[in-house]
């Protein structure tokens, strides 16, 4: 999900871009309203009898689309739409913040999803990991203010539900275990720790380290009365040509029981998969557990199951991340597929794709929301679909004919507010013309 230059078939993916991984794209490339004051109003009570906020995003049906998921994503790793840089003063943060509330709430979306967890570490006081240094340019150092607090209080005034973002394995984007705090986990236990591509990772492959992220993550469910938690693309990391992710001591020891490694690689992201979701239930079972993974599954020279795309990138092979069967055996609450591509393009066609998740969501009780590349709206690198400001537009007109999809999610905040070339205009006259209700 990021804002790449040239063709993007292949890892087409945002976080790829703000977590700088321009260099690692060429190998897997295949081919190419109201506004917030009236909104305002007591925050939701808390607790997990608690009832939902008031954009759920989860009642749709042809005669209601203002119960659509209309979402934003907002990232904070390397400062990608917020804050606009590191080392802001708290008011400045938090001033910056509510502008990407009021924003969203201007444009009639329902709900933020928001990167509290970017780099194994938070924009909460986590007993965990450390602070994030994208507030304060300093990991470990107290930004003085609660980022994810307010956003769930302010984004709950402006009508809004919060999706707290996560990236559960992805420990930073350089391979110098030095450049972490002391005290951080990644340091505290090297074994847990794979240095591949330019970054560090930790290893999916150990059950302690299941554990532990699903602690670190569960410790801000527990705490701030969010709406979801919502995890990206990454969970193996996506290949790198020519360089293998040493996982070989996990192996070893865990995987004797499997045909074949990539078989015990996808086990170990299902077991962080179902076990996260269960988790999420008994600490307060009203949060959605969702997922936006990269948008191709298979491809149908592949598996006959897979879709007729041409993609450079497979989940199910690449990410070892088995989406279609998350979403078949309800272990997600919804899917939000990353489907970045324009109207007719040969190697992955959006409207090939979006009948093919709607296949796979129909009758599962898994909603299906779309994530949507508003990112490349008017990129001069982009192909010429995207210079016609009515691109998006025709994306939310085609996936209302499939009754599986239950809305969508923009990338992303800074384009939303920038909007170049009146994408997101078009998009919110088109479709959004009414408020967004609550489920």
């Amino acid at each position: 999900m990021r804002p790449e230059r040239g063709a993007n078939v292949g890892r087409i993916t945002r976080r790829g871009f703000v977590a700088g991984t321009a260099g690692a794209l060429g190998g897997l490339i295949a081919a190419g309203g109201a506004g917030a004051a009236d909104r305002a109003g007591t925050p939701p009570p808390t607790g997990p009898g608690a009832a939902p906020s008031p954009a759920f995003g989860r009642v749709r049906s042809d005669t209601d689309p203002e119960r659509d998921f209309r979402g934003v994503w907002l990232a904070s790793v390397a400062n990608r739409d917020w804050p606009s840089r590191p080392g802001l003063s708290a008011a400045a943060q938090r001033a910056e913040l509510l502008g990407h509330l009021d924003t969203a709430a201007e444009r009639r979306l329902n709900a933020v999803v928001f990167q509290v967890r970017p780099t194994a570490d938070a924009l909460w006081d986590s007993p965990y990991e450390p602070w994030s240094q994208w507030l304060t340019g300093v990991q470990g150092q107290d930004p003085g203010w609660d980022p994810l607090g307010t956003a769930v209080e302010e984004a709950h005034r402006r009508g809004l539900a919060l999706h707290a973002w996560f990236n559960p394995y992805r420990v930073a984007n350089h391979t110098d275990p030095t450049r972490l705090v002391p005290t951080h986990p990644a340091r505290v236990h090297p074994d847990w720790v794979v240095p591949y591509g330019g970054k560090l990772y930790y290893d999916p492959g150990l059950p302690e380290v299941r554990h532990f992220v699903q602690d670190a993550m569960l410790d801000a469910v527990r705490r701030y009365d969010v709406d979801g938690v919502h995890w990206d693309d990454y969970f193996y990391p996506y290949p790198v040509a020519g360089r293998s992710f040493g996982d070989d001591a996990a192996y070893a020891r865990y995987g004797a029981h499997f045909e074949d490694r990539a078989a015990w690689r996808r086990d170990n992201i299902d077991l962080l998969v179902r076990e996260t979701g269960a988790r999420i239930k008994e600490i307060r079972p009203r949060v959605r557990f969702g997922i936006s993974p990269f948008g191709v599954w298979r491809n149908e020279a592949s598996d006959p199951r897979g879709s007729a795309t041409k993609a450079g990138a497979q989940t199910y092979d690449d990410l070892h991340a088995d989406t279609r069967m998350w979403v078949r055996e309800g272990l997600v609450d919804y899917i939000c597929p990353q489907l970045y591509w324009n109207i007719g393009l040969a190697a992955a066609d959006y409207a090939v794709l979006v009948p093919w998740w709607d296949e796979v969501a129909r009758g599962t009780g898994v909603d299906l929301y779309i994530g949507e590349a508003l990112y490349k709206a008017g990129d001069p690198a982009q192909p010429a679909a995207w210079q016609d400001p009515a691109e998006l537009s025709r994306h939310l007109t085609l996936a209302r004919r499939y009754a599986s999809v239950r809305g969508h999610c923009f990338f992303a905040a800074k384009e939303v507010a920038e909007d170049h070339i009146g994408a997101m205009a078009r998009v919110v006259a088109d479709h959004y013309t009414s408020r967004a209700g609550g489920a």
